[in-house]
């Protein structure tokens, strides 16, 4: 297979594998590109939750960034966990430097046991900086709550707090109805002049680890191969749930989905 674009992810690890920057270089890989990295924090977890979280010297995370990519250069970036304002101030000097246009920036806030991944004052310093300056932004919807101040508890509450974020100067957003309590999960994509809501069905199962990771990996993915940036949503939605579909149940939590679902093992390896 050819390598078909560069991708470069500035995102925590997960010791687990199943998110993090674990999730997005799989996803990458496993859609055909190429992943460069910059690791903005190593949390110790498993399926069952998150135990400590390590961060990053915010300089050595600009640095990552600045000498990976001045090297290899990046069709797209992806941005997960990003937990203080000094973390959030020093991707955006690097992102002064680089001129990337494509970026997909998901907002990790809150890890699926619970426990919090971003301070107060690093999440205001986001909404004023940050998300008016990519591509598309990516929340679920705890996160899509915390930007926006609007409680969700249905569809017309996602598009009501869609809108906000693009008064917000936001380019594109889509936000994940996975959390929802309804039969089918609706994600709503909405920038100035599209709006769509992509209605996937719903699988029961505990294995989701690590979903709004991959999704934000697999969009931008996607996108930097040249797809519009509403065909990669539709896309990425697609892998997602095909990787929810197939999980593998490791783990005695929230255990990973199946990254390697788009990889097809030809006859000679089998």
């Amino acid at each position: 297979m050819k390598i078909k674009s560069k991708i470069l992810i500035i995102a925590g690890s997960d010791s687990s594998g199943g998110a993090g920057i674990q999730a997005d270089i799989k996803t990458v890989t496993s859609l055909g590109s190429y992943a460069l990295t910059a690791i903005t924090a190593v949390t110790i977890q498993n399926t069952k939750g998150v135990k400590s979280v390590i961060a990053i010297p915010p300089n050595e995370i600009k640095n990552q960034i600045i000498y990976s990519a001045k090297d290899i250069k990046p069709d797209a970036i992806k941005i997960g966990m990003l937990h203080s304002k000094l973390v959030i101030k020093k991707v955006l000097e690097s992102l002064s430097k680089l001129n990337i246009k494509k970026i997909v920036l998901d907002p990790v806030m809150v890890a699926k046991g619970g426990a919090k991944l971003i301070d107060k004052e690093a999440i205001i310093f986001l909404k004023k900086n940050l998300i008016n300056k990519v591509s598309l932004i990516t929340p679920n919807i705890p996160e899509a709550e915390v930007l926006t101040g609007i409680k969700i508890k249905n569809k017309e509450d996602m598009i009501f707090a869609a809108n906000k974020l693009i008064n917000f100067g936001v380019k594109n957003v889509l936000i994940k109805g996975g959390h929802l309590n309804t039969e089918k999960v609706d994600d709503v994509f909405l920038n100035r002049s599209d709006f769509k809501i992509f209605t996937s069905k719903r699988f029961k199962t505990k294995n989701t680890h690590g979903t709004g990771c991959t999704l934000s990996s697999a969009v931008a993915t996607f996108f930097s191969c040249g797809k519009s940036i509403k065909k990669a949503c539709e896309l990425g939605i697609k892998y997602v749930n095909s990787a929810i579909l197939t999980n593998p149940n490791y783990g005695k939590g929230h255990g990973p989905i199946n990254h390697l679902n788009s990889i097809k093992i030809y006859k000679r390896f089998k």
